[in-house]
C-alpha cells in the first residue's frame, strides 16, 4: 500500500514537472511572438530615448488598431532594409504635412511638441509644403530634430514596414525615463480629424479600433492568464 502511494506521488510530481515545462515553453513562445526587445542605436530620439537604452516593442497592438500620431515605433528603414529605425509618428494616412524651419503643421495646425527639447530643436532639411501622407503610409520624425534621418529626408514609412510600438524602456534604470513611454496624444488633440481620416482614402481599409489604453499592452496579461489557469487547475 505504501509503495502504491509513493508511486502515485512520483507520478503526480512528474506530471506537474511536465505541465510546468510545457507552460513555460508556451509562455516563452507567445511572449516572443507578442514582444521583442531592441537596443537604441544613436541619438535621434533624444531626450525621449537615449543611445544604448533597451526598449520593449509591442508587436500585438497594431493588429487591433492603426498606428497613431505620437506613437514611437520601430520599423524596417526604407532607405536601408537591413536596418531598423525607431522614430515618432507625426503624420498618418491622409494628413497634410508642412514643415518650415522648426514649425511642424498637420492639417494646417501647428504642433506644440512637448517631447522635443529646445536644445535638440532644428531642421537641416528642405521645407515641406502641403505634402499629403498616402494611404498605408506614415510620416515619422526623430525627437532630436537636428540629428535624425527621417521622413523629412527619405519620405514615408509603409505600413508593412512597422514592426511595433515602443512600449517601455527596461534598461538601464536611470535618467528618469524608464518604464512606459509617456502618452503625448494631447499634442495632436487639436489636429483636424476630417482631413486625416484614413478611411477616406481609396482602397484603405481601417483596422478595428482597440479598447486598450496606453498601459494596456497585451503581452503583460498573457503570462498572468496562463498562471491563473494553471493554479486553478491544481486547486481543483
Amino acid at each position: 500500500m505504501k509503495d502504491k502511494k509513493e508511486l502515485n506521488k512520483q507520478h503526480r510530481l512528474i506530471r506537474e514537472i511536465i505541465e510546468t515545462v510545457i507552460l513555460t515553453i508556451l509562455m516563452f513562445v507567445i511572449i516572443n511572438l507578442a514582444v521583442q526587445n531592441y537596443d537604441v542605436d544613436g541619438p535621434s530620439m533624444e531626450p525621449s530615448l537615449h543611445n544604448k537604452e533597451r526598449i520593449m516593442v509591442d508587436k500585438v497592438s497594431y493588429h487591433l488598431h492603426n498606428p497613431a500620431r505620437g506613437d514611437v515605433v520601430v520599423f524596417v528603414a526604407p532607405p536601408d532594409p537591413s536596418l531598423n529605425y525607431v522614430k515618432r509618428i507625426i503624420g498618418i494616412p491622409g494628413d497634410v504635412i508642412t514643415i518650415q524651419g522648426t514649425t511642424v503643421k498637420i492639417n494646417n495646425t501647428a504642433l506644440q511638441e512637448t517631447y522635443v527639447d529646445p536644445s535638440y530643436q532644428g531642421n537641416p532639411y528642405q521645407p515641406i509644403i502641403n505634402r499629403v501622407v498616402p494611404k498605408d503610409q506614415y510620416f515619422v520624425m526623430g525627437d532630436d530634430r537636428k540629428n535624425s534621418s527621417d521622413s523629412r529626408l527619405w519620405g514615408f514609412v509603409p505600413r508593412q514596414n512597422i514592426i511595433g510600438r515602443a512600449a517601455l524602456v527596461y534598461w538601464p534604470l536611470n535618467d528618469g525615463n524608464s518604464g512606459f513611454l509617456p502618452d503625448v496624444s494631447a499634442v495632436f488633440a487639436h489636429v483636424s480629424a476630417n482631413a486625416s481620416k484614413a478611411d477616406n482614402l481609396p482602397g484603405n481599409v481601417p483596422l478595428e479600433n482597440s479598447t486598450f489604453g496606453e498601459e494596456g499592452v497585451i503581452f503583460f496579461a498573457i503570462p498572468g492568464v496562463f498562471l491563473v489557469c494553471s493554479r486553478y487547475k491544481k486547486k481543483r
